[in-house]
């Protein structure tokens, strides 16, 4: 199995400044903002770290955090472009900002394993405030969304909007991503691809539960059953787990064995400004054709 880094470059609206110190400094369209980044071991390139506003963190009793701003920022959000996908920003209580800029190789890649399909249908599980199912969108797909969240549905929705994609053929569903995936099953469903970013730890909509370690395998099988020799992709990142790339590539190659194609992973970074070296954010697997 082959192991390999996607990198994320800058790109007009977002680029990673500098880093070092545990802590990340980025610009998002015209704000600067400091976030903690405990992979960030190395000293920082200067010293210039201004920014409109940085994310505290909390201790364990006080929880996640806090954003502390040193000039306005639109608490309601700002506008961002990737490529033809417009999407709001916006100061989350996650410590994110409303969507992750390294996903953005991520997308490029997902249009280059459809190029050439007529309206290809995918799916985004987990998919959050959607810029993943706009890039495909944008680009042709008949897209599947799916996220627990009604909340970040509606915000995925109004992105849709930004992007003049109302009319775009996209499914939004406020649903347990492994639920819906079963039904789908069951219901003798393909996809050409499929995107998943599943967290950690989740509720769905109906107070399900959702263990990564746990519930990942069957999820994955369950995917595996809507895809078959003429599909093109699927793609999983894992985000903030002690886990190992090599560990949900195997288990991609197990699933995916009866199927032509290759199993890769490794892992998500975003290459800095200052420097050009490469910060790690993510591991992933896919299996593609």
């Amino acid at each position: 199995m082959k192991l390999d880094t996607l990198i994320g470059e800058p790109w007009a609206d977002y680029g990673l400044i500098d880093s070092g110190h545990g802590k990340k400094l980025e610009r998002y369209g015209r704000f600067r903002f400091v976030r903690p980044e405990p992979q960030a071991m190395w000293a920082p390139a200067g010293d210039d770290w201004h920014a409109a506003a940085e994310f505290v963190p909390g201790s364990d009793e006080e929880g996640g955090g806090r954003w502390a701003f040193t000039e306005p920022v639109p608490r309601d959000g700002w506008k961002l472009r990737w490529d033809n996908v417009s999407f709001t920003a916006q100061t989350t209580p996650f410590r994110h900002l409303g969507f992750f800029p390294d996903m953005a190789p991520v997308w490029s890649w997902m249009r280059e394993r459809t190029a050439g399909l007529d309206a290809p249908e995918c799916m985004n599980l987990f998919g959050y405030t959607g810029v993943g199912t706009l890039a495909m969108a944008a680009n042709g797909a008949k897209m599947v969304h799916v996220d627990a969240s009604k909340k970040s549905v509606e915000a995925a929705r109004g992105n849709a909007a930004l992007s003049g994609l109302n009319d775009a053929p996209v499914r939004w569903l406020i649903d347990d991503a492994a639920k819906f995936v079963a039904r789908e099953v069951r219901r003798g469903r393909r996809y050409d691809g499929i995107l998943l970013d599943p967290p950690k730890y989740g509720r769905g909509p109906e107070g399900e539960i959702w263990r990564l370690e746990e519930d990942l395998p069957r999820l994955i099988a369950d995917c595996r059953r809507l895809l078959d020799e003429n599909s093109r992709f699927l793609f999983l990142t894992v985000y903030a787990v002690r886990m190992s790339a090599l560990a949900i590539g195997e288990m991609l190659a197990q699933v995916f064995k009866d199927l032509p194609g290759t199993v890769e992973a490794g892992e998500l970074g975003v290459r800095e400004e200052a420097r050009g070296l490469v910060l790690p954010t993510a591991i992933w697997a896919r299996w593609s054709r």
